[in-house]
C-alpha cells in the first residue's frame, strides 16, 4: 500500500496481507463454507427481503475479502475512497462474463451479477496490484464465510437429507465432511485446516 502515497495516508499502521487471518484461539477467517450439492434440481432465488450484497473498495482494500452471492443475484461494487480504483472481475467459468470498470470518483457504484456457479470468483484492481477479493457464486443459499473468530452459520431450512459440507480457504485448501440433516436439525460442524507457521 505504501507504493501509492494516497493509499498509504489512509492507514495509520502498516497493512498486512489477508491470506491468513487467525484468531488467538486458532479460528481462521475468510473460509468459504457451503453445501456442495442440493439434490432435486430445484431452482433457488434470494429471499425477497434479502439485503443487496456489497463489495466495497475502502482504504485501498476490497471489503469483504471473501463473500458470497447467489447466481443472478445483483450486488453492488462501490468505491469509498477519494481516489481512482477499477473493478476487474476475472471469472473462469464459461457463462460468467469478465468486466473491467473504472471508478475514479468516491461514491461510484456498479451493479453486477453472474449467471453460473463459481467458487471462488476473483476480483482485482488493476490500479493497485495488492487489491483482491473473492466471491463465491452459488446456485443455492446454503453458504457462509467465517468471521474473525473462525465461526460461520449457514442459513436455516436446509431440506432433510445427506450432504457434503465444504470448507474452502484460498491458501489453506479445502476440507469436506458428510452430514445428515433431519427436519428441524441444528448441527455444529467443525473443520481443522493447516495454516503455515
Amino acid at each position: 500500500i505504501g507504493l501509492d502515497p494516497l493509499c498509504g495516508r489512509l492507514h495509520s499502521e502498516p497493512v498486512t496481507t489477508q491470506h491468513y487471518v487467525v484468531a488467538s484461539d486458532g479460528g481462521l477467517k475468510d473460509v468459504f463454507g457451503y453445501i456442495k450439492e442440493i439434490p432435486g434440481g430445484q431452482t433457488y432465488t434470494p429471499a425477497a427481503d434479502a439485503k443487496t450484497p456489497e463489495l466495497d473498495q475502502e482504504k485501498c482494500l476490497y471489503t469483504p475479502y471473501v463473500s458470497g452471492v447467489m447466481v443472478n443475484q445483483p450486488f453492488i461494487i462501490k468505491n469509498s475512497d477519494p481516489l481512482m480504483h477499477n473493478v476487474h472481475a476475472t471469472p473462469k467459468v464459461e457463462g460468467n462474463k469478465e468486466f473491467n470498470v473504472g471508478q475514479p470518483v468516491k461514491g461510484m457504484e456498479y451493479k453486477a451479477s453472474f449467471a453460473k456457479r463459481e467458487v471462488l470468483l476473483r476480483f482485482k484492481c488493476d490500479v493497485h496490484a495488492w487489491m483482491f477479493a473473492y466471491v463465491g457464486v452459488m446456485d443455492h443459499p446454503w453458504f457462509a464465510v467465517t468471521n474473525e473468530k473462525g465461526e460461520y452459520k449457514l442459513p436455516p431450512d436446509l431440506p432433510p437429507g445427506e450432504y457434503t459440507l465444504v470448507a474452502l480457504h484460498r491458501k489453506a485448501g479445502e476440507s469436506t465432511q458428510k452430514i445428515t440433516v433431519a427436519d428441524g436439525d441444528k448441527k455444529a460442524v467443525n473443520f481443522t485446516m493447516e495454516v503455515p507457521k
